[in-house]
Formats: structure tokens, C-alpha cells, sequence
């Protein structure tokens, strides 16, 4: 690969890291309202599906990003994109507390409560989403990775949907707990969001196997890539 190549890649990476953090960051920013999608008038454990969070609507493009990452540029630029999200979570928790910690003027069109009742669950949803997220996202990268070196580089929607499935239930799983745990969902919701919440990942992941395959076709033919290779990054 030439150097103008690994340019154009390094600037890939950099836009999909852009686009993961964005998800990230706002998934953690919206997550106190919650949406109903009725396909089917099923109720699960007294909550009907599906009711769930709109911050679960930009999440799932985060596990699509670290597979791309980790199928294109390896585990450890993957890892490297993890991190990177934590840290800008945690830096938008604290540019929220500051801007809640000063006053509102008479005249502001938000007002102190208004931006409290918004966002003053900041800092519990951030906690709670990076300690399942950290936990979820490696969870993924690793069996990706795992199923990689199995299959030899081989069946794509295998280690997409594998690792994808495991780690969207230990998210769903345990951001819901740490969020009940702090008094923000009520007990009685567990349940049923839990499985509301882990039926629409599956789905989402499934539906988006075809973009992960064209990425990579794209990404191969570009940089001339066989299967199972990596690159390597400047």
C-alpha cells in the first residue's frame, strides 16, 4: 500500500471514529425520553414492545463502526476508538455539569430547572452507559475478533452477528440495572425493557450485516485488500 493510500485510510478512520463518538455522546444526551414502536400489540412483563429509550437509536451504529474498524484496521485501532468514546462521554458530562452549575439570566429562553429536569440525569446515564458500554463494546471487539481468527477471515455475518447479540444483551442488560439500581427507571420496567431493548439491537444488527458488507467490499477493493488482511495505519 502506498502512502497516499494509507493517508486516505487513516483519514477513514478518523471520520468513522467522528461518527462513533457522535452516536455515542448523543445517545448518552437524549436517553430520558422514551418512544413506543407498536408493529405487533405484544406486551412482555407488563411493558409492551417496543417501548424503549431514544437513546438507543444511534447506539447500535457504535457496535457497526467497531466491527467495520476491527474487521478493516485491526483489533487494536478498534480498542483505540473505545477509549477515545469514553473519554468524550466523560468530557461531555463535564462541560454539562459546568453549564448546569451557572445561573440562567431572567431572560434566558431555558431556564435552570428546564435544563435541569434535561439534563440533570447526565451524569447517572453517562455512568451507567460507559460502564455497560466499556463492558459490552469489549466484549464485542474480542469475540469479533475471536470468530475472525476461527473462520479465518471467512463468513463476514457469523462474527458480525455473534459478537454483536452477546454484547447488545450485556448492554441493554446492564445499563438498565445500574439505571434502576439509581432510583431513574422504576423496578416494575425492568423486565420488559430489558427484553424490548435487547429485541431491537438483535434486529438492528441484523439489519445492518448488508451495510457491514459493503463497507468491506468497498474498503478491499479500494485499498486492494484479501480477505483476512488489515491496515496498517501510519
Amino acid at each position: 500500500m502506498t502512502s497516499k493510500d494509507k493517508l486516505v485510510a487513516q483519514r477513514i478512520y478518523l471520520l468513522l471514529g467522528a461518527l462513533f463518538i457522535t452516536s455515542l455522546v448523543v445517545s448518552n444526551l437524549i436517553f430520558q425520553k422514551f418512544f413506543y414502536w407498536y408493529p405487533f400489540n405484544i406486551e412482555i412483563f407488563g411493558t409492551k414492545l417496543f417501548e424503549i429509550s431514544v437513546g438507543i437509536l444511534p447506539y447500535p451504529i457504535t457496535f457497526l463502526i467497531t466491527d467495520l474498524i476491527s474487521e478493516i484496521y485491526g483489533k487494536k485501532r478498534a480498542n483505540d476508538v473505545v477509549i477515545a468514546g469514553i473519554f468524550a462521554s466523560f468530557f461531555s458530562m463535564l462541560i454539562v455539569y459546568t453549564a448546569n452549575a451557572v445561573s440562567a439570566t431572567t431572560w434566558s429562553p431555558v431556564g435552570d430547572d428546564m435544563f435541569k429536569t434535561v439534563f440533570g440525569s447526565t451524569a447517572i446515564a453517562v455512568f451507567a452507559s460507559m460502564m455497560a458500554y466499556l463492558l459490552a463494546q469489549f466484549i464485542d471487539i474480542h469475540i469479533y475478533h475471536f470468530w475472525k481468527r476461527l473462520t479465518k477471515g471467512r463468513h463476514l455475518w457469523l462474527r458480525n452477528n455473534f459478537s454483536t447479540f452477546l454484547s447488545q444483551f450485556v448492554d441493554t442488560f446492564a445499563v438498565l440495572f445500574l439505571l434502576c439500581s439509581f432510583g431513574k427507571i422504576e423496578w416494575s420496567n425492568f423486565s420488559g425493557l430489558l427484553v424490548s431493548g435487547f429485541v431491537f439491537k438483535v434486529l438492528v444488527a441484523m439489519t445492518d450485516t448488508p451495510f457491514l458488507y459493503l463497507g468491506v467490499y468497498a474498503f478491499r477493493k479500494r485499498f486492494k485488500l484479501k480477505v483476512n488482511e488489515e491496515i496498517e495505519l501510519l
